[in-house]
């Protein structure tokens, strides 16, 4: 049986085995992670499946400015453990965290993923289309889900990382003010364990 429960500190080094499973090495240079290192995810928004005593999906959202002065969250990563992947614990994961963001009051949510796929959750390109990401990053992947109406309504900037400080990580610089250098995309068919194909690019980084 699969429960989606709430993230805990000794979830830590499974989530990191995870996330290297499915995305590798190169998914600590993406420009998302930018937005991410060295902050804690937004509260309640921390989310993890298992099964059987065992990690074996993970979602976090994150605080983030849309635009000046205009509150988001970032999702991501989302990933689920490559040998259960096509089963439908993705969908769960982002089911349970839109609704866990939703009932917390939140207004909007942003993520770099397949559009076609997230358009089952509400996800699209237009929501965010005066957004920019802080580094190099495909327009089209790039999408904004509003859980309040108008809340992304003339969302103008870029999108800059707002949430708390993690005591505990080793670097607080604010990379979120740094432009980034261009980074070549990763080979998809290179990541250790990804699954090939479009269904790779549908995870969200």
């Amino acid at each position: 049986m699969v429960q989606i429960r709430d993230e805990k500190p000794a979830d830590l080094v499974a989530r990191e085995r995870l996330l290297d499973a499915c995305f590798g090495e190169a998914r600590r240079l993406k420009t998302s992670e930018r937005l991410r290192e060295g902050r804690l995810p937004a509260e309640g928004l921390a989310l993890v499946a298992e099964r059987d005593d065992r990690v074996i999906g993970t979602v976090r959202l994150w605080h983030v400015e849309a635009g000046l002065g205009r509150s988001a969250l970032l999702l991501g990563p989302l990933a689920v453990d490559p040998s259960l992947q096509g089963i439908g614990l993705g969908t769960m994961l982002m089911h349970a965290s839109l609704r866990r963001a939703t009932i917390l009051g939140h207004g909007a949510v942003l993520l770099m993923g397949d559009a076609p796929y997230y358009a089952r959750f509400g996800f699209s390109p237009a929501l965010a289309e005066g957004l920019f990401m802080p580094g190099p990053f495909e327009r089209d992947r790039l999408l904004g889900l509003e859980l309040r109406p108008e809340t992304l309504s003339g969302a103008r900037g870029i999108v800059r990382a707002t949430g708390a400080w993690d005591d505990s990580a080793p670097d607080r610089t604010n990379t979120a003010d740094v432009v980034a250098l261009p980074i070549a995309e990763p080979n998809i068919g290179e990541r250790p364990f990804a699954e090939a194909g479009a269904a790779s690019r549908r995870r969200v980084a």
